[in-house]
C-alpha cells in the first residue's frame, strides 16, 4: 500500500483551516530536533502525531517534541492494561493512517474520524507545528486551531521524567 503525500494534507488543510501551507524542507524534518532546527521554532512547539493501537483500535497522539508520552496514562484513559496499547508498525501507520513514522500529520488520514489526543504538555505554546505528511514538510498553526481541525481533546499523556 502506497503512503499519501503532503498533497493530501494540505487538500484536508485547503478544507479545514483554508490558507494554512505546508513548508517543504531540503532536509529532513522527521524527528522533532530537526523539525524545530529548520522552522526555527522551540522543540516543545513541534506536535508531533504518533499512532497508537489501544485494543486494537488505531488512536492518534499529538504530542510536544520535547515530550515522550506514557503509555500507561493512555493505557489508563481507555479503561485498559498497558499490553494492550501499542505503537503502530510502519506498515500499519501506513495502511491505517496513510503516512510513515517522521511524517505523520494531525489531519488528511486514510481512516477518516481517527481519535485524536492531543497532550496538555502542548498548551505551553500558542503556535504549534505539526509534520505534513512526508519527512520533510511541516505547517504552522494556533494551538486552538489544531484543537479544532482535528476534533482532539487534551489529556495528560505525557510520561514523567526526573527532571519534571
Amino acid at each position: 500500500m502506497e503512503s499519501l503525500t503532503p498533497a493530501h494534507v494540505q487538500a484536508a488543510l485547503d478544507a479545514l483551516l483554508p490558507g494554512t501551507t505546508i513548508r517543504l524542507f531540503e532536509n529532513s524534518t522527521a524527528t522533532s530536533q530537526l523539525a524545530a532546527d529548520s522552522v526555527g521554532c522551540e522543540l516543545g512547539q513541534i506536535a508531533k502525531s504518533l499512532a497508537f493501537l489501544i485494543d486494537d483500535q488505531p488512536i492518534l497522539v499529538v504530542a510536544s517534541g520535547d515530550q515522550r508520552v506514557d503509555e500507561k496514562k493512555l493505557a489508563g484513559l481507555f479503561d485498559v492494561s498497558r499490553k494492550r496499547v501499542k505503537f503502530a508498525s510502519a506498515e500499519q501507520c501506513i495502511a491505517i493512517y496513510g503516512y510513515a513514522p517522521g511524517g505523520m500529520p494531525p489531519v488528511g488520514h486514510r481512516t477518516p474520524g481517527l481519535p485524536v489526543l492531543l497532550d496538555d504538555s502542548l498548551r505551553r505554546y500558542e503556535q504549534v507545528y505539526p509534520a505534513g505528511g512526508a519527512s520533510n514538510a511541516i505547517f504552522g498553526l494556533k494551538l486552538a486551531e489544531l484543537e479544532r481541525i482535528t476534533g482532539g481533546r487534551f489529556a495528560d499523556v505525557r510520561k514523567e521524567t526526573d527532571a519534571s
